[in-house]
Protein backbone atom coordinates (compact mmCIF):
# COMPACT_ATOMS: atom_id res chain seq x y z
CA UNK A 1 0.00 0.00 0.00
CA UNK A 2 1.40 3.14 -0.91
CA UNK A 3 2.31 5.92 2.31
CA UNK A 4 0.83 8.60 0.15
CA UNK A 5 -3.02 8.31 -0.85
CA UNK A 6 -4.30 11.45 -3.16
CA UNK A 7 -7.94 11.80 -2.86
CA UNK A 8 -10.77 14.40 -2.84
CA UNK A 9 -13.60 15.70 -0.79
CA UNK A 10 -16.49 16.91 -2.48
CA UNK A 11 -19.67 19.03 -0.63
CA UNK A 12 -22.60 18.79 -2.48
CA UNK A 13 -23.75 21.52 -0.76
CA UNK A 14 -21.42 24.08 -2.32
CA UNK A 15 -21.50 22.82 -5.59
CA UNK A 16 -23.94 24.84 -8.23
CA UNK A 17 -23.46 22.83 -11.22
CA UNK A 18 -21.55 25.59 -13.33
CA UNK A 19 -19.25 23.41 -14.98
CA UNK A 20 -16.47 25.25 -14.12
CA UNK A 21 -14.65 21.75 -13.49
CA UNK A 22 -15.31 20.27 -16.35
CA UNK A 23 -14.29 23.11 -18.66
CA UNK A 24 -10.90 23.19 -17.12
CA UNK A 25 -9.61 19.43 -17.00
CA UNK A 26 -11.04 19.30 -20.76
CA UNK A 27 -8.90 22.78 -21.62
CA UNK A 28 -6.00 20.94 -19.00
CA UNK A 29 -5.95 17.44 -20.61
CA UNK A 30 -7.03 18.24 -24.10
CA UNK A 31 -10.34 15.57 -23.85
CA UNK A 32 -11.96 15.05 -26.85
CA UNK A 33 -15.12 16.46 -27.99
CA UNK A 34 -17.65 14.68 -26.31
CA UNK A 35 -15.56 13.02 -24.04
CA UNK A 36 -15.05 13.81 -20.05
CA UNK A 37 -12.63 13.47 -17.57
CA UNK A 38 -14.86 14.66 -14.80
CA UNK A 39 -18.62 16.28 -15.41
CA UNK A 40 -21.55 17.20 -13.06
CA UNK A 41 -24.78 15.05 -13.04
CA UNK A 42 -27.91 17.89 -12.19
CA UNK A 43 -31.62 17.49 -11.81
CA UNK A 44 -34.17 18.69 -9.89
CA UNK A 45 -35.70 17.46 -6.53
CA UNK A 46 -38.40 17.69 -4.37
CA UNK A 47 -36.89 19.53 -1.02
CA UNK A 48 -39.65 19.28 1.16
CA UNK A 49 -42.28 21.05 -1.08
CA UNK A 50 -40.13 23.58 -2.90
CA UNK A 51 -37.59 22.86 -6.10
CA UNK A 52 -34.32 22.63 -5.64
CA UNK A 53 -31.71 21.81 -8.04
CA UNK A 54 -29.23 18.37 -6.88
CA UNK A 55 -25.68 18.45 -8.62
CA UNK A 56 -23.69 15.17 -8.58
CA UNK A 57 -20.13 15.91 -9.41
CA UNK A 58 -18.59 12.32 -11.34
CA UNK A 59 -14.88 11.19 -12.27
CA UNK A 60 -12.47 8.62 -11.75
CA UNK A 61 -12.85 7.21 -7.71
CA UNK A 62 -9.12 6.02 -7.74
CA UNK A 63 -10.26 3.45 -5.60
CA UNK A 64 -7.83 1.70 -3.37
CA UNK A 65 -9.10 -1.79 -4.60
CA UNK A 66 -9.68 -0.80 -8.25
CA UNK A 67 -11.53 -3.55 -10.31
CA UNK A 68 -10.24 -2.12 -13.58
CA UNK A 69 -6.69 -2.59 -12.55
CA UNK A 70 -7.15 -6.41 -11.41
CA UNK A 71 -9.12 -7.14 -15.06
CA UNK A 72 -6.59 -5.23 -16.99
CA UNK A 73 -4.56 -8.28 -19.14
CA UNK A 74 -1.29 -5.90 -19.89
CA UNK A 75 -0.85 -4.10 -16.79
CA UNK A 76 -1.96 -0.75 -18.37
CA UNK A 77 -4.35 0.31 -15.55
CA UNK A 78 -2.02 0.84 -12.25
CA UNK A 79 -1.58 1.74 -8.93
CA UNK A 80 0.85 4.81 -9.12
CA UNK A 81 3.14 5.46 -6.01
CA UNK A 82 0.86 8.33 -4.83
CA UNK A 83 -2.36 5.54 -4.42
CA UNK A 84 -3.68 7.25 -7.97
CA UNK A 85 -4.97 4.66 -10.36
CA UNK A 86 -3.36 5.49 -14.07
CA UNK A 87 -3.50 4.36 -17.46
CA UNK A 88 -0.04 3.73 -19.39
CA UNK A 89 -1.23 4.02 -22.79
CA UNK A 90 1.29 2.84 -24.27
CA UNK A 91 0.33 -0.60 -22.54
CA UNK A 92 -3.07 -0.49 -23.71
CA UNK A 93 -4.62 -2.67 -26.23
CA UNK A 94 -8.13 -1.43 -26.00
CA UNK A 95 -9.78 -4.60 -24.91
CA UNK A 96 -12.10 -2.54 -22.29
CA UNK A 97 -11.77 -4.49 -19.69
CA UNK A 98 -11.52 -1.61 -17.20
CA UNK A 99 -14.51 -0.06 -18.59
CA UNK A 100 -16.81 -3.23 -18.14
CA UNK A 101 -15.26 -3.58 -14.66
CA UNK A 102 -15.48 -0.01 -13.30
CA UNK A 103 -19.17 0.79 -12.08
CA UNK A 104 -18.31 4.05 -12.24
CA UNK A 105 -18.35 4.30 -15.67
CA UNK A 106 -15.96 6.84 -16.17
CA UNK A 107 -13.59 5.74 -18.70
CA UNK A 108 -14.16 6.40 -22.68
CA UNK A 109 -11.92 5.08 -25.53
CA UNK A 110 -10.07 8.03 -28.01
CA UNK A 111 -12.07 7.29 -31.02
CA UNK A 112 -8.57 7.92 -32.70
CA UNK A 113 -6.61 5.61 -31.57
CA UNK A 114 -8.50 3.37 -29.40
CA UNK A 115 -7.01 3.28 -26.27
CA UNK A 116 -8.89 4.30 -22.81
CA UNK A 117 -9.00 7.22 -20.98
CA UNK A 118 -9.82 8.62 -17.90
CA UNK A 119 -9.14 11.35 -15.10
CA UNK A 120 -5.40 11.38 -13.27
CA UNK A 121 -6.21 13.85 -10.89
CA UNK A 122 -4.04 15.88 -12.96
CA UNK A 123 -0.93 13.55 -12.24
CA UNK A 124 1.10 16.20 -13.96
CA UNK A 125 0.11 19.20 -11.97
CA UNK A 126 0.03 17.26 -8.51
CA UNK A 127 3.52 15.73 -9.09
CA UNK A 128 4.33 19.09 -9.00
CA UNK A 129 2.70 20.28 -6.01
CA UNK A 130 -0.64 21.66 -7.90
CA UNK A 131 -3.98 20.87 -7.62
CA UNK A 132 -5.42 19.35 -9.97
CA UNK A 133 -7.01 21.59 -12.63
CA UNK A 134 -11.07 20.93 -11.80
CA UNK A 135 -10.09 21.61 -7.90
CA UNK A 136 -8.03 24.89 -8.12
CA UNK A 137 -11.16 26.34 -10.74
CA UNK A 138 -13.80 25.43 -8.38
CA UNK A 139 -15.46 28.66 -8.06
CA UNK A 140 -16.77 27.76 -4.36
CA UNK A 141 -14.38 25.57 -3.13
CA UNK A 142 -16.35 22.09 -3.55
CA UNK A 143 -13.87 19.97 -4.26
CA UNK A 144 -11.07 19.78 -1.74
CA UNK A 145 -7.76 17.60 -2.97
CA UNK A 146 -5.17 16.74 -0.72
CA UNK A 147 -3.45 12.93 0.93
CA UNK A 148 -5.87 10.70 2.84
CA UNK A 149 -3.05 8.94 4.54
CA UNK A 150 -1.95 12.78 5.70
CA UNK A 151 -3.72 13.87 9.01
CA UNK A 152 -3.05 17.58 8.87
CA UNK A 153 -4.19 17.87 5.31
CA UNK A 154 -7.15 19.95 4.42
CA UNK A 155 -8.87 16.77 2.99
CA UNK A 156 -8.03 14.60 5.69
CA UNK A 157 -9.16 17.16 8.10
CA UNK A 158 -12.78 17.53 6.46
CA UNK A 159 -13.12 14.12 6.67
CA UNK A 160 -12.40 13.84 10.32
CA UNK A 161 -14.85 16.35 10.64
CA UNK A 162 -17.90 15.30 8.84
CA UNK A 163 -20.78 13.03 9.89
CA UNK A 164 -22.28 12.52 6.46
CA UNK A 165 -19.36 11.48 4.32
CA UNK A 166 -20.34 9.00 1.94
CA UNK A 167 -18.47 6.96 -1.45
CA UNK A 168 -20.44 5.61 -4.38
CA UNK A 169 -20.66 2.07 -4.86
CA UNK A 170 -20.07 1.78 -1.13
CA UNK A 171 -20.87 -2.10 -0.93
CA UNK A 172 -18.32 -3.22 -3.83
CA UNK A 173 -15.21 -3.12 -1.55
CA UNK A 174 -13.56 -0.94 -3.69
CA UNK A 175 -12.80 1.86 -1.11
CA UNK A 176 -13.06 4.86 -3.21
CA UNK A 177 -10.51 7.90 -3.02
CA UNK A 178 -13.39 10.38 -3.69
CA UNK A 179 -15.88 11.33 -0.74
CA UNK A 180 -18.96 13.31 -0.89
CA UNK A 181 -20.92 15.17 1.90
CA UNK A 182 -24.09 15.19 1.84
CA UNK A 183 -25.00 12.51 -0.67
CA UNK A 184 -27.62 10.56 1.41
CA UNK A 185 -29.56 13.34 1.89
CA UNK A 186 -29.56 14.43 -1.86
CA UNK A 187 -30.28 11.50 -3.29
CA UNK A 188 -32.71 10.95 -0.72
CA UNK A 189 -34.96 13.49 -2.22
CA UNK A 190 -37.78 12.50 -5.00
CA UNK A 191 -36.06 13.69 -8.81
CA UNK A 192 -38.45 15.74 -10.33
CA UNK A 193 -37.02 16.23 -13.51
CA UNK A 194 -34.31 14.53 -15.88
CA UNK A 195 -30.88 13.69 -15.10
CA UNK A 196 -28.52 16.32 -17.49
CA UNK A 197 -24.79 15.63 -18.07
CA UNK A 198 -22.73 18.30 -20.06
CA UNK A 199 -26.07 19.92 -21.48
CA UNK A 200 -27.79 16.66 -22.75
CA UNK A 201 -30.24 14.66 -21.11
CA UNK A 202 -28.68 11.77 -19.65
CA UNK A 203 -31.74 10.18 -17.54
CA UNK A 204 -35.18 10.88 -18.94
CA UNK A 205 -37.72 12.07 -16.34
CA UNK A 206 -41.09 10.08 -16.68
CA UNK A 207 -42.99 12.06 -14.43
CA UNK A 208 -44.02 11.47 -10.34
CA UNK A 209 -44.76 7.83 -9.66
Amino acid sequence: MSEQRLGMVVDLALCIGCNACAVACKQENDVPLTKFNTWVESWDVDDGGRISRANLPKLCNHCENPTCVSVCPTGASYIADDGTVQIDVNKCIGCKYCMAACPFGVRYTNDETGDVHKCTFCHHRTANGLLPACAGTCVTGARLFGDLNDPESDVAQRLAEADDAQVLFADRGMSPSVHYLGLDKMMGMERVSAVHKGGNVKTPYEGRQ
